[in-house]
């Protein structure tokens, strides 16, 4: 059975197919015939994230649990696109949160993570969303999302940085609010 993330859009394979043209290249040569196939296939996977319900993702998965103490998931790792060149961008994330009586599955978290990274995409909204998503579901005392990540846009044009990273976060609740829950939760994810 065909992965319903990963499958090919005909209309995008015409499109394809007119880009390689554009380019200068023939689609008909061996190397290339089924090149707007595979890319249509991998752009419907690599955006997947627009067919995703977080609710439905969440699919109950909180539970009443007496606990106040820092949940963390860190090194998640996270691909997306940057909306602006469609080159991807990778890295990893940490998703730490407090709970207020009530916790997420913990495998949630990373599909979280890539409900919102599987879609076109800046680091900076990335993060937000992340963070907003947990907030929303779990009215937790605080969350934070930090995301360290390495983007080819930089790296193979433009100012060609090979070993540059962007580092993003968001910080709500106690988190923003509290040094100490915010320096535990940095210290955590060195």
């Amino acid at each position: 059975m065909e992965d319903q993330k990963e499958r090919p859009l005909p209309e995008l394979s015409v499109l394809i197919r007119d880009l390689l043209r554009a380019i200068g290249e023939d689609p008909d040569r061996d190397g290339l015939k089924r090149t707007p196939e595979r890319m249509s296939s991998s752009l419907s996977f690599l955006t997947s994230g627009y067919r995703v319900d977080v609710d439905q993702l969440i699919n109950g998965a909180i539970y009443h649990e007496d606990c106040d103490e820092m949940v963390l998931v860190r090194d998640i790792e996270v691909y997306s696109l940057c909306e602006h060149h469609l080159l991807p961008f990778v890295g990893k994330c940490h998703v730490a949160y407090l709970p207020k009586g009530r916790i997420i599955g913990l495998s949630k978290i990373p599909r979280i993570v890539d409900a919102f990274a599987r879609r076109l995409q800046v680091q900076e909204r990335l993060t937000t969303q992340i963070a907003r998503a947990i907030e929303s579901h779990l009215q937790p005392v605080g969350v934070g999302v930090v995301i360290e990540a390495a983007h080819l846009c930089m790296m193979m044009r433009g100012v060609e940085k090979q070993n540059s990273k962007a580092i993003t976060s968001c910080m709500l609740g106690r988190f923003r609010r509290d040094q100490k829950t915010r320096a535990e939760f940095l210290n955590l994810i060195r």
